[in-house]
């Protein structure tokens, strides 16, 4: 035992290590290890506890084969991938934090590896092979395998994508090895992590997101939740896939009036933020959603897709991050005491050891209590929260130009900008209040301006839309609002006075937003509304309206809409469980010109999304309202929050 020695990496010297040939038990614990020496030998090793420590990587783990325990609980950087990768170079493994692994393992080793390999293969045969001439050069051959390397790890997609790391790092492995089979390539791994493949080994029935609902929970966060599939009456299955033997999948379906023209189809119906866990529950109000960034930092990049498939929902006493294509919760975060109404991501460039800097991505979740709860998502640790405001935070947001700015916009009436800091190696950080935008009446939605977003933000409050300058080298702290923008009210004349519970930004310069007046969504122009140049502070202002939505003609409030920038749609959902989609993008070109004309008719949607014929415990849902619905930045995929505690996931055709 070797435990709570302050050990660092530099302590643990081979020519000591390597004389223990016998060996079998070691604990490492509540140590400050951020790697393993290559060389420690250890040859009979089979029992090792390295919980509580700043391990980063798991690779040398392989240099101890007959290890059969391995724990390393509470090392915050280790992730899921990392769990995948020591079952597949460990083949003795049993245990891995208490857990048994063998099934699981070998699915791992054999089945993943098969699945991979073959995938790889393909990829040379279809895209490289014909590239190689008859009769090659060095050089041809160091250049076509640089090529396909990066090839094959951007295009060979398997499983998850909180996996893809695993993905691309087995990829690359097995794709190494094809070309030293195939070209006569030297070879950049070790022996001994060539594939031991037994041909006649069964494939697993259980899909890997299923067994890896056993692998282990830290902190706050469960890693994998079981929730309620809610089962179409009907469901037509017109040549789609069925899921990858994830029990989730069977929740796919059409609606039951299928458009001809049918653009989008749901793929999972989820029940995860019930209260209590409770299948009995129907009645909890889901609010905010938001894709998960990319991750742009070196080998931790993502490149199989240009934008994430995960997002963060909240709603009720909890925060799920959901894989939209497996319709895996893979984690979910509860307060007891807390509804949760907004979340917002960032992407924060930590200090960790040895003063070397990674990016990761933290969450900010805020709701009734006023407080914003920071998750650090990878680590799975809530690592600090903020007390905003003394009354409800409505909605949060980030800046896009600096990374630590969050806005809270609260029913007190106020809009707080906050630097939140950067958290050092232990968590610790402090955050600060930079100003307070007075507002008139409870915001509801924010949206800083693309175009000059460290100066003006814009908010749909309850008593009409407001723009501030927030610019930071003012001496004012706390600042009324700049303008009040009017609109067309349903008398034909104009007004300032009305709900504003829908606002988001089309592009650069075209806002949508959703006013209390039934059946209405304008699209509006900041530039030509709003002359940065002008004095005065709380002056009137005339939206210059560029056309309306048709949309239902409910009074209810609270129904926001989102906008899809790099596809020029909105969204928004009714009272009816619809999602009405709007594709401006006929549109954009001529509202841009100079000249651009308002367009005279109302615009109708392009599709309506129809709520399937959903039933549970045997009864049809009825009454569903769709407080949001949000797409990831490519419209891959369609994230809908209900009244009815359900998150329907719907992909583009």
């Amino acid at each position: 035992s070797l435990s709570k020695l302050q050990l660092k990496t530099g302590d643990l010297d081979p020519r000591l290590f390597s004389r223990l040939r016998h060996l079998q038990k070691l604990d490492l614990s509540d140590n400050l290890l951020d790697k393993f020496p290559n060389s420690l030998t250890l040859p009979d090793l089979r029992v090792l506890n390295c919980n509580n420590n700043k391990l980063e990587d798991v690779t040398a783990l392989k240099q101890f084969p007959l290890l059969e325990e391995l724990t390393y609980e509470n090392n915050v950087y280790l992730t899921l991938n990392d769990d995948y990768k020591v079952m597949f170079l460990l083949q003795n493994l049993r245990l891995l934090n208490g857990k048994d692994i063998t099934k699981l393992a070998n699915h791992v080793r054999r089945v993943n590896s098969r699945k991979l390999t073959s995938k790889v293969t393909a990829h040379w045969e279809k895209f490289f092979r014909d590239q190689l001439p008859e009769k090659y050069t060095a050089e041809q051959v160091k250049s076509i395998k640089k090529k396909f390397l990066k090839s094959v790890q951007t295009n060979v997609v398997y499983g998850p994508s909180s996996l893809s790391e695993f993905t691309r790092w087995r990829v690359k492995m097995i794709a190494e090895e094809f070309l030293a089979y195939s070209l006569g390539l030297e070879l950049n791994t070790d022996p001994e992590l060539e594939e031991k493949m037994d041909e006649n080994e069964e494939e697993s029935t259980e899909s890997p997101r299923e067994a890896a609902e056993d692998v282990g929970q830290v902190g706050d966060f469960s890693s994998y939740i079981n929730n309620v599939t809610i089962m179409p009456r009907k469901r037509k299955r017109n040549n789609s896939k069925s899921g990858s033997g994830n029990k989730r999948s069977k929740s796919q379906a059409k609606t039951e009036e299928e458009a001809e023209d049918v653009s989008a189809e749901p793929l999972h119906f989820l029940q995860c933020h019930s209260k209590g866990n409770s299948r009995e529950d129907f009645k909890t109000q889901l609010w905010s959603c938001v894709f998960e960034p990319l991750l742009d930092c070196g080998a931790r990049k993502d490149p199989i897709v240009s934008s994430s498939r995960t997002v963060a929902t909240c709603g009720g006493e909890s925060v799920c991050l959901i894989d939209c294509e497996t319709g895996t919760v893979l984690k979910k975060y509860k307060v007891a005491t807390e509804e949760f109404f907004s979340v917002a991501w960032t992407t924060l460039t930590m200090v960790i050891s040895d003063s070397r800097k990674k990016s990761h991505n933290i969450l900010a979740a805020a709701g009734r209590r006023g407080i914003v709860k920071l998750i650090h998502v990878a680590a799975d640790f809530c690592y600090g929260e903020i007390k905003a405001h003394k009354k409800p935070i409505a909605t949060v947001c980030f800046s896009p130009t600096r990374e630590t700015h969050l806005f809270t916009a609260s029913y007190d009436k106020r809009i707080a900008l906050w630097d939140i800091g950067i958290p050092d190696c232990d968590y610790n950080f402090k955050a600060s209040q930079l100003l307070v935008l007075e507002a008139i009446s409870i915001p509801l939605r924010i949206a800083p301006v693309p175009t000059c977003p460290d100066q003006y933000l814009l908010a749909g409050c309850e008593s009409g839309c407001f723009a501030w300058n927030i610019k930071l080298d003012k001496e004012q702290k706390s600042r009324p609002f700049e303008a009040i923008f009017q609109f067309p009210d349903e008398d034909g004349g104009v007004t300032t006075s009305h709900r504003v519970d829908g606002l988001a930004f089309l592009n650069d310069d075209v806002i949508a937003s959703k006013s209390s007046k039934p059946g209405c969504i304008y699209l509006w122009s900041w530039s030509r509304s709003f002359d940065t140049k002008g004095k005065g502070c709380q002056r009137t202002v005339s939206a210059v309206i560029l056309a309306e939505l048709e949309w239902s003609m409910t009074d209810l409030s609270y129904l926001t809409l989102s906008t899809c920038p790099a596809k020029d749609y909105v969204f928004c959902g009714d009272e009816m469980g619809s999602v009405w989609m709007y594709n401006l993008s006929n549109y954009t070109a001529a509202w841009s010109s100079a000249k651009g004309k308002r367009s005279d008719k109302k615009i109708p949607p392009t599709q309506i999304l129809k709520w399937p014929e959903l039933r549970a415990n045997g009864e049809q849902l009825t009454e569903v309202l769709i407080n949001n619905v949000v797409s990831d930045p490519t419209f891959t995929y369609l994230v809908v929050l209900t009244s009815v505690n359900i998150t329907a996931i719907w992909k583009k055709s």
